[in-house]
């Protein structure tokens, strides 16, 4: 008997993953959510799970084949691909193209689409996974936030820090030491702000504010050696429009920048990194540590002459032995001689390029739709619009992996009110893959049931180890670290 009932639930197993026989072909591409169709991807990266969003499918049955071998198979309510099965395909892959067929059964019978590739690229993305913020998209209060990060190779997401371990607490601005947690850097709003900072398992929370700068630690950046962090300091204020379709603007009173020297607590600054008539802002260094770029912006009578507020990109020479800077400021992009505004620069690792944002007005590109990424060449100076990544809603907020070859970003062109999180290829010629969203179990489920916005991606090469428990107590506490300004 027991036999009998083994055997029969075998058979059920079987005939419920077994081939579409005679499906009906159609000269269609399916409709998938997300859009993984002719994406690039690294080899490590999870499965693309997807939805078939179009029709009402009793079951989805999907193939794929490697151009270079192996094939694997799902069938269910949705695409749902075995992790060890999938990686083992893509492994054997690297270089070559995977192709998907895709039928779906409805009313009793099957349809085959058109099939579709995606590419597995050659080269690897050498990172654990990523870190970012989730946060719903309110304006005064929050609700539960925090800084968050998730391996690359499978589903899995670990809270970093949550405002949950302290009330009215918001976690922001965090940065590892390129793609090293081991180094790691956050900023706490609220009744217990502070900065941390953690540096090979010791953590040490600074005064939020130190008086002689005139604000907070925000916008971090590590130096390539370790031995510094650059900063700037805002007096950011918001504003609401009264217009359709546009619902809040973030400005600063002033802005300066400086670099902070974690060992000694000392806070370098420079005449020409604190105007008084301009806001320099979003401070980042040269890969070989020797320039620091900056945004600078001339200073307006705000929230009057808010459209007026256009940065511009400048850059710094900085002497990481004596801590000493230069003796002059360079604009190397003129965005306001478009008549646009620049922000979120960030230079690739290899030194080659400069990312950054171009909007219309203002630096808080995430509230902006005509937001988009733009590239600058290091060596030729010239710019371009990364048309291949962009979109109609707002692009922004991106940072590169370490070997230069890929990178994150948030944007808002799923449902045009939360921003995702979105990665592309980087190849040798500084050419731009299809962006793929970041793969979800059941990624329709997952972000239609969500109710927070990705922000401030980046990668980590390995996971992220804090203590939120202690930190908790240790933000509660108020115990701080005194700067000193030199």
């Amino acid at each position: 008997m027991q036999n009998i009932i083994y055997l029969s639930f075998v058979l059920l197993l079987l005939a419920c993953t077994s081939r579409p026989e005679n499906p009906i072909v159609v000269e269609e591409m399916p409709n998938i959510y997300p859009d993984y169709i002719g994406v690039t991807i690294p080899a490590e990266i999870a499965p693309l799970n997807f939805d078939l969003s179009a029709d009402d499918a009793d079951l989805v049955d999907v193939s794929i084949r490697g151009s270079k071998g192996g094939e694997i198979h799902s069938q269910g309510e949705y695409a749902d691909f075995e992790i060890d099965e999938w990686h083992s395909l893509t492994a054997q892959n690297k270089g070559g193209k995977l192709t998907f067929t895709v039928c779906a059964k409805m009313d009793g019978e099957w349809k085959q689409y058109k099939d579709f590739t995606v590419n597995v690229s050659p080269y690897a993305i050498d990172e654990w996974g990523l870190t970012y913020r989730r946060i719903a998209p309110g304006y005064e209060t929050y609700s539960k936030m925090g800084l968050y990060q998730r391996d690359l190779s499978n589903f899995n997401e670990y809270a970093i820090i949550e405002n949950t371990q302290v009330p009215g607490m918001c976690v922001n601005c965090h940065s590892a030491h390129q793609t090293d947690p081991s180094k790691f850097v956050f900023h706490v709003r609220g009744n217990h702000g502070a900065t941390m900072f953690q540096i090979d398992g010791k953590r040490e929370w600074l005064k939020a504010k130190n008086d002689l700068l005139g604000g907070s630690m925000v916008y971090p950046y590590w130096h390539p050696s370790g031995k510094y962090c650059a900063f700037s300091t805002n007096q950011t204020r918001q504003g609401f429009h009264v217009i359709k379709d546009e619902r809040i603007e973030v400005f600063d009173l002033s802005s300066d920048v400086f670099v902070y020297n974690p060992a000694t607590h000392e806070i370098l600054t420079d005449s020409l990194l604190q105007t008084k008539d301009w806001s320099e802002n979003s401070p980042v260094f040269s890969p070989d540590g020797r320039t620091l770029y900056y945004m600078t912006c001339k200073q307006q009578d705000y929230p009057v002459h808010y459209k007026d507020e256009k940065y511009n990109l400048c850059k710094i020479s900085f002497d990481p032995e004596t801590g000493k800077f230069g003796e002059k400021a360079d604009t190397i992009f003129n965005a306001v001689a478009m008549g646009k505004s620049l922000t979120w620069p960030r230079p690739s690792y290899d030194g080659k390029y400069m990312m950054f944002t171009l909007m219309d007005y203002g630096y808080f590109s995430i509230w902006h739709n005509e937001s988009d990424q733009w590239l600058l060449d290091l060596q030729t100076g010239e710019a371009r619009e990364l048309k291949e990544i962009n979109s109609e809603k707002a692009d922004s907020y991106h940072n590169w992996s370490l070997n230069s070859h890929w990178v994150v970003f948030t944007s808002r062109r799923d449902d045009g009110y939360y921003t995702r999180l979105y990665l592309a290829c980087v190849d040798d010629k500084g050419h731009f893959s299809k962006p793929f969203m970041l793969p979800q179990r059941h990624p329709m489920e997952y972000y239609s049931e969500s109710l927070f916005s990705f922000n401030t991606p980046d990668f980590t090469k390995t996971k992220v180890e804090f203590d939120a428990y202690e930190a908790g107590h240790e933000i509660e506490s108020d115990k701080r670290v005194e700067t000193k300004v030199k």
